[in-house]
């Protein structure tokens, strides 16, 4: 019996062994989050206006004829003023539609945000309460959904895009809708 208690690290060493190498060795990066709304028709929502920008509503949303991005954003958000250069580049170079969802955040940090940063965003609503992205599967922001020109979710990411997302999985997403 006490020969057996020698081998319990060893075999624990195994377990963790087996495991970090199947890790290791996974097709799928554990940092990409699939949506189970992939392929689906995009859902409903309903948000406030941001006074002074032309309003989100689900029916501009759905009847678009071109594909568009949905960019989940707020002022508080850091990793929103990362990413929010390569938006202007996606609104203004590429000519890419992005709707903005501003999320749980106060009305004059958004308007603020925007008049210092750019406004990168066709259309901006409002979700304050945070109630309205749990739809659309947001758990943390930011969050970009592409959406084609039928309104199907085709792709989302899950934090800033930066420049390598933009040219190298964004782009050639938007690109391949639009033929």
């Amino acid at each position: 019996m006490k020969k057996l208690y020698y081998y319990i690290p060893f075999i624990c060493f195994c377990f963790l062994l087996v495991f970090f190498l199947k890790q290791l060795f996974e097709e799928q990066s554990p940092s990409e989050l699939p949506s189970v709304l992939l392929n689906k028709k995009l859902p409903l929502i309903e948000l406030e206006k941001l006074e002074g920008y032309h309003f989100m509503s689900y029916e501009n949303l759905i009847f678009n004829d071109k594909p568009f991005l949905i960019n989940v954003w707020s002022s508080w958000c850091g990793p929103c003023k990362i990413e929010h250069d390569n938006l202007m580049k996606l609104s203004k170079t590429y000519k890419v539609p992005i709707f903005g969802i501003n999320y749980k955040d106060e009305i004059e940090n958004a308007k603020n945000f925007i008049e210092n940063y750019g406004n990168p965003f066709s259309i901006i609503g409002v979700d304050r309460k945070g109630k309205e992205v749990i739809n659309l599967g947001v758990y943390g922001i930011p969050e970009t959904f592409i959406i084609d020109s039928s309104g199907f979710i085709k792709y989302r990411h899950v934090g800033p895009i930066l420049e390598y997302d933009m040219l190298n999985v964004i782009l050639p997403i938007l690109k391949n809708l639009e033929e």
